[in-house]
C-alpha cells in the first residue's frame, strides 16, 4: 500500500495493443499480471493502437496511439496525405507529453524491432523511435520488455529502430537472434539479457493426452504475403501458403481427421473463410478466439497443432500440445529449437502439402515424448521469467523496491 503522503509510481504500457492482434494482447495481459501482483501501488495507462478495447478488456485508461485517426489508411488525395504529415508532427508532442507523465514506460513483448511482416519506416518504427526519444528528454525509463527484433535493410526503418533501442532505459530480448540483430544493427548489447517470450507466464489449461482414436488438429492460420522485402512477390507467396494449406487440410479430412481453423488477428478471417470454401467438409471448423486463453483451450483439447503466428505456435507450446511450424521468420525456428521441436519447422514461404503431411506423420508418431519435452521446458521458461520480473522491477522501480524491502523488514 502507498501512504497518504506518497506519490503512487506510474506506469505507462506502449503499443500496437487493442487492435485485433492476439499476441499482443497476451503480451500486455503479461506485464499487467506483474504489475499487479509485485506492483500494485502502480497506476497504469496505455498509449495504444486500439484504446477502447484495451480499456474495455484490461480495465486500464488508454490514449490513441496516433493523432490522426485515419493512420493505418493508405492516403491517395491531396488531404488525406497533409492530415498525415500533420498527424506525425502533433504525435512529437502527443508523445511526450504523455511519457512525462509516467515514472516508467513499458513496451511488452512483440516484434517491435522487427520488420518480419510489412512495415514502413513511419508508422510503428517512426510511433516507437517518439517514444524511446521522449523517455530520455523527460527522465522517464522506458523498457523494452523480451521483444522480438530481426536485422533490417530498409536504411529509415533501420535507423529508427538503432535509436529507439539505443535511447531505451532497458532491454531484454526473446530469444538470442533478437540480441545479435540489434548488435548488428549498431546497439551495445552487453547488458542486455535473453528471456522467453512474456506470453510463457500467462496461465495455461491442462492438456489432455489424446486416447483412443486419432483427434482433433488445429490449424492456426495467418493472412500471409511475406516481409518487407517480399514485397514484389507478395501475391504468390500467400497464393502458394494458402493453396499448400487448402490441400493439408484436405488431406486430413480425406483421413477421416477433424480440423479445427484457429486465427491470431482479426486480418486472418479471410483466410479462414477461403479455406472452408475450398474444403466443404462437416469435418472443418472454426473457431473465433479472443485472447491467448482462448486460443491454449482449442489447443490443450487438440491431439496435435500446425500453425504460422509465433504467438499460436507459443499458445500450443504452452499447453503441452506437439506442434508442427510453419516459419516464416528466424524467431520461429528459435523458439521450435529453444523447447525441443526443432525438427519439426516447414518453410511458410514454399508450403509443400506433401513434405508437411510427411513431417505431420512424424511428429504425431513422437507425440508422447515430445509432450514430456514440453512439460520441462515450460517450468524452465516459467523460471526465466520469473528472473526476468526481478529484473524488470530493480530496473524500473528502485525506489519502490527499497521501500517494500524495508516494509517487510520492519513487519511482525
Amino acid at each position: 500500500m502507498t501512504s497518504a503522503d506518497e506519490t503512487p509510481v506510474r506506469v505507462g504500457v506502449f503499443g500496437l495493443l487493442g487492435s485485433g492482434n492476439l499476441g499482443n494482447d497476451g503480451s500486455l495481459e503479461a506485464v499487467l499480471g506483474y504489475l499487479r501482483a509485485e506492483h500494485p501501488e502502480a497506476v497504469v495507462d496505455a498509449l495504444c493502437g486500439g484504446p477502447e478495447a484495451v480499456t474495455t478488456r484490461f480495465e486500464i485508461p488508454a490514449t490513441r496511439l496516433h493523432w490522426y485517426r485515419g493512420e493505418y489508411r493508405t492516403a491517395s488525395r491531396a488531404g488525406a496525405i497533409a492530415a498525415k504529415g500533420l498527424g506525425k508532427l502533433v504525435d512529437v508532442f502527443r508523445t511526450a507529453a504523455w511519457v512525462r507523465r509516467h515514472d516508467a514506460v513499458i513496451v511488452p513483448g512483440m516484434g517491435v524491432l522487427e520488420a518480419t511482416l510489412p512495415l514502413r519506416p513511419w508508422g510503428f518504427p517512426y510511433s516507437l523511435f517518439l517514444l524511446c526519444a521522449s523517455g530520455r528528454l523527460m527522465r522517464t525509463r522506458v523498457a523494452l520488455v523480451s521483444v522480438g527484433a530481426a536485422e533490417i535493410r530498409n536504411r529509415p526503418t533501420r535507423a529508427l529502430v538503432r535509436w529507439s533501442g539505443r535511447l531505451a532505459a532497458y532491454r531484454s530480448y526473446r530469444d538470442a537472434q533478437s540480441r545479435d540483430a540489434m548488435r548488428a544493427m549498431g546497439v551495445n548489447t552487453v547488458r542486455d539479457e535473453v528471456y522467453p517470450d512474456l506470453a510463457f507466464s500467462l496461465p495455461s489449461p491442462p492438456a489432455s493426452a489424446p486416447s483412443g482414436p486419432p483427434g482433433t488438429v488445429c490449424v492456426g492460420v495467418m493472412d500471409f504475403h511475406g516481409g518487407n522485402d517480399d514485397r514484389a512477390r507478395a501475391d504468390e507467396i500467400y497464393r502458394r501458403y494458402l493453396d499448400g494449406t487448402i490441400r493439408f487440410v484436405r488431406a486430413l479430412v480425406e483421413e477421416g481427421r477433424a480440423v479445427r481453423l484457429l486465427t491470431g488477428d482479426e486480418c486472418d478471417a479471410s483466410v479462414v473463410a477461403a479455406i472452408l470454401d475450398a474444403v466443404d467438409s462437416p469435418l472443418v471448423t472454426a473457431a473465433e478466439p479472443s485472447s491467448l486463453a482462448d486460443l491454449m483451450k482449442e489447443m490443450a483439447a487438440a491431439d496435435t497443432v500446425v500453425a504460422i503466428r509465433y504467438h499460436n505456435l507459443i499458445c500450443a507450446l504452452k499447453t503441452g500440445t506437439p506442434v508442427l511450424a510453419l516459419c516464416y521468420a528466424a524467431k520461429s525456428d528459435a523458439l521450435m529449437d529453444r523447447m525441443g521441436l526443432g525438427a519439426y519447422c516447414h518453410p511458410a514461404r514454399e508450403v509443400d502439402a506433401d513434405r508437411l503431411l510427411e513431417q505431420f506423420r512424424a511428429l504425431e508418431k513422437r507425440s508422447a515424448e515430445l509432450r514430456q519435452t514440453l512439460t520441462e521446458r515450460n517450468l524452465a521458461a516459467a523460471r526465466q521469467l520469473e528472473h526476468q520480473f526481478t529484473a524488470l522491477t530493480a530496473a524500473l522501480f528502485p525506489v519502490t523496491d527499497h521501500t517494500h524491502a524495508h516494509a517487510r523488514q520492519e513487519s511482525p
